[in-house]
């Protein structure tokens, strides 16, 4: 059995959006493992401070930070706020926004804007801080980051969340190449991937429900926790993940692309069989899920082609026609069983 009590890293580790959800699980998660913690925070100071709190209990150091990432200089704010706490050796890329449910052409610069500048340059900025003082090149001890992403990422999230689901694959880009760039010098880089979490975020973007509803439909058969995908966050950044970098971790409860059932049908391109309500247009029947798929149930006991199948089938019609057959070869007549 492995002695847990020498996984831990001493140091600092900066959590970015800190005070609630994710955040606030992975601040404590890492405070039980052996890190002072700075938790950073957009707004709600009190929710932070129960954080710093619940961290101080496991007998560590923590501080909170105000640290609204939709400005530049709230990096500078942060990382100086974690300085004040010793070196740093782990950040936590968690911070992240969602805006209500729209199709692209209901969307303006600003709500672009935002969900870019938090989601993945912020990221940016605070992963270039990070290095600065982690990167054994500018004489630092060395350390690890995580990049919190999203499922949305793989899937695309049509019709509701298409531009959250890009600024999560550039945050999955991100980590593949950073964890290249800095990998001779200390520093690892992960990700994690979470599915449906039962946290906030949901009702900010405009359903507060959509976690607890949409659990029943992955494998596991209901939505994720917090804490779950910050012992996945916490074990990245210990020595027991010392082989592991560049990689996205899904904490997804088995949820994959291009295999979600809905009503029976399982639609091959990852996209839902119907759009929902808002991307159809007024006056249709709302239903949950985003995106479509042109495929149609297969008939009673039939099965869905392959691409083999597929490939089958256009041979023998060519060569029935004798086009495409090897040259002088006469043309072939389709066998018939009888």
């Amino acid at each position: 059995m492995i002695d847990m009590s020498e996984l831990r890293t001493r140091g600092v580790a900066v959590v970015t959006g800190g005070g609630r959800g994710i955040g606030a699980a992975c601040s404590v998660a890492l405070a039980r493992l052996g890190w002072d913690v700075c938790v950073g925070y957009r707004s709600d100071s009190a929710a932070a401070e129960r954080v710093v709190g619940a961290c101080r209990d496991l007998g560590v150091t923590a501080a909170s930070a105000a640290a609204d990432l939709a400005h530049p200089s709230a990096v500078t704010d942060l990382f100086a706020a974690a300085d004040r706490l010793g070196p740093v050796t782990a950040l936590v890329n968690n911070a992240g926004v969602v805006a209500p449910a729209a199709r692209i052409d209901e969307m303006d610069h600003a709500r672009l804007h935002t969900m870019f500048t938090v989601n993945i340059t912020a990221a940016f900025l605070c992963a270039g801080a990070a290095v600065r003082r982690m990167s054994t090149r500018h004489g630092g001890p060395g350390g690890s980051i995580v990049n919190v992403s999203s499922a949305a990422a793989r899937i695309g999230s049509p019709g509701t969340y298409v531009d959250y689901a890009a600024s999560k694959a550039a945050l999955d880009t991100m980590t593949l190449g950073l964890a290249q760039e800095v990998a001779a010098e200390g520093i690892r880089v992960n990700g994690v991937r979470p599915g449906y979490i039962d946290t906030e975020i949901h009702a900010s973007g405009g359903d507060p429900d959509r976690a607890r509803r949409l659990g029943a439909t992955v494998p596991l058969g209901r939505p994720g926790r917090a804490d779950e995908v910050a012992a996945a966050v916490a074990w990245l950044c210990t020595a027991a993940a010392s082989y592991v970098t560049g990689a996205v971790l899904d904490v997804s409860g088995g949820r994959r692309p291009g295999r979600r059932r809905r009503g029976g049908l399982r639609c091959r391109t990852g996209v839902p069989s119907r759009l929902s309500g808002r991307a159809r247009g007024a006056g249709s029947p709302s239903r949950q899920g985003g995106g479509g798929c042109s495929a149609r149930r297969p008939a009673e006991g039939s099965r869905w082609p392959t691409g083999r199948s597929s490939r089958r089938r256009r041979g023998r019609a060519v060569n029935a026609a004798g086009v495409g057959a090897p040259h002088g070869s006469p043309p072939r007549r389709s066998a018939r069983r009888t």
